[in-house]
């Protein structure tokens, strides 16, 4: 299983992740809000893209 984790401490909701994976991310002013944790194979694509290219790399998958 892979799940997301946000670090709210540096997140800035600048909302790529909402972009990326909007099933996934909801962004708000100033952080973003997990829809779901655990990724399917379905969204995983959308999920590391939305990781690689978060502008202050506040995301990361853990593998379980």
């Amino acid at each position: 299983m892979t799940r997301v984790e946000v670090d709210l401490d540096i997140c800035q909701g600048h909302g790529v992740c909402e972009m990326e994976a909007p099933e996934v991310f909801k962004a708000h002013r100033d952080h973003v809000k997990l829809l779901q944790t655990e990724i399917d194979e379905a969204a995983r694509e959308d999920v590391e893209r939305a990781v690689t290219y978060c502008p202050t790399a506040a995301l990361r998958l853990v593998e379980e």
